[in-house]
């Protein structure tokens, strides 16, 4: 079992047959078989019971309290005695402070973002979908081209956002050595998990093929390709042997870091929001459209953390910053880009609701250019402007614009509890 606690422990990968999902091959054994005595090994002490002495009823029983008895487990890990830490002594990566202790902050950016992501909390129930359910079961309601974009748009992120959630819990929460920071990532960890039930919550209201849209990663080639290019660029970290601490460990860090905030949640997840946005701004699938506009909302904050930390990361390590290293960012950024487009012309083959793909072309590429330069990077596409404005107002939402009038009564919260 991984140890998140002291992230300059050594672990040691799982053997091979704790591969998640395989079976042993053998079925559990039956009540009859259990029945054979269990050897223990030769060094393993035998315990004999042991019978208590038997107590003169004539004397009164003991009032004293029972005997301290001292914890057995060792103490080694607790430094008794250590120095309190102090800011100076947290750094992003590779710190040596004592990652138990939350303050005092030294990024109070990355603490404010967590209690952004904690007034924004919501959850997919509360969005009523009965107006979406009619409008996907009418026969006329929507055009193929826009049934098309619903079950590809859900296809792909009902995987993404589980493939996003993974590098997080299994890589870079363990790699980042700073306490406010881990304190975002596990906010942002249970965010992604509201986004896969959101889409698996839309794919079960509509009435989808379940196997069919989440399978669509390994299916559909333009689906595929991101989320092998996503998988491909945060795979090394998944080992639990992976350690940094060195320069070239440092910057698969850094890789990872821009393959999963600026490519995977800054690139491939907007012609997706564009499209079905875009919908909902025509009075289409509006439950869909607002479950998106709420993950959008969520996104915008993680890409902007993750942005942060890689600035952050880059300046307390400058070495790692090196022109080739830059240059890797922006190819990675550029490959992006180009499987967005792809993605956005299998998804919009003809002009459909106010766009097409050379529009999504001409808006990824915007998008790409504020990835770089956030990054301090160049920009890589000269005078590119953003053909779709409204999207920037719709990142800016505020929560009580519609819940108040969209949430479903019978959604019960963990405060409305019936002990009945």
């Amino acid at each position: 079992m991984l140890s998140w606690d002291d992230y300059h422990q050594e672990e040691s990968p799982l053997p091979s047959s704790a591969v998640i999902g395989q079976e042993s091959g053998h079925p559990p054994a039956s009540l009859a078989q259990t029945a054979a005595p269990v050897l223990l090994p030769p060094t393993a002490p035998v315990y004999e019971p042991v019978t208590p002495p038997a107590r003169d009823p004539l004397q009164p029983v003991s009032t004293a309290p029972n005997p301290v008895i001292s914890d057995p487990a060792p103490t080694a890990e607790v430094d008794i005695g250590a120095e309190r830490v102090r800011v100076e002594d947290k750094a992003m990566i590779n710190c040596r402070a004592d990652l138990n202790q939350l303050v005092p902050f030294k990024y109070d950016w990355a603490w404010q973002k967590y209690l952004d992501g904690c007034a924004n909390h919501w959850m997919p129930q509360e969005i009523n979908m009965t107006a979406d359910v009619a409008t996907w079961k009418s026969a006329d309601a929507l055009t193929e081209d826009e049934r098309r974009i619903i079950m590809r748009s859900l296809g792909y992120f009902s995987t993404a956002d589980s493939l996003v959630a993974n590098n997080l819990v299994l890589a870079i929460y363990r790699l980042i050595t700073n306490p406010e920071c881990r304190q975002y990532l596990l906010r942002q960890a249970f965010e992604e998990a509201i986004h896969t039930h959101a889409y698996q919550y839309c794919i079960e209201s509509l009435g989808m093929d379940e196997g069919e849209v989440f399978n669509m990663y390994r299916e559909v080639p333009s689906v595929a390709q991101k989320a092998a290019w996503s998988l491909a660029h945060t795979s090394k970290l998944n080992d639990p042997a992976f350690t940094t601490g060195t320069p070239e460990s440092d910057q698969e860090l850094l890789r990872n870091l821009i393959g999963f905030y600026a490519v995977t949640e800054g690139i491939f997840f907007y012609c997706g929001f564009t499209q079905i946005l875009s919908m909902g701004r025509r009075n289409k699938m509006t439950g869909v459209a607002e479950q998106f506009q709420y993950i959008l909302r969520d996104e915008s904050m993680h890409l902007n953390f993750g942005i942060d930390v890689i600035n952050q990361i880059k300046l307390e390590n400058p070495g790692l910053w090196t022109e080739q290293f830059q240059r890797e960012a922006i190819d990675m950024i550029l490959e992006g880009t180009q499987l967005e487009v792809e993605y956005a012309r299998d998804t919009m083959p003809r002009g459909v609701l106010g766009m097409n793909a050379a529009m999504m072309e001409q808006y990824l590429q915007y998008i790409a250019n504020r990835r770089l330069s956030q990054l301090g990077l160049p920009e890589q596409f000269r005078g590119v402007e953003n053909p779709f404005p409204w999207m920037s107002e719709i990142m800016d939402l505020r929560k009580e614009k519609n819940f108040f009038e969209t949430r479903v009564i019978e959604y019960q919260t963990g405060g409305a509890l019936s002990w009945d």
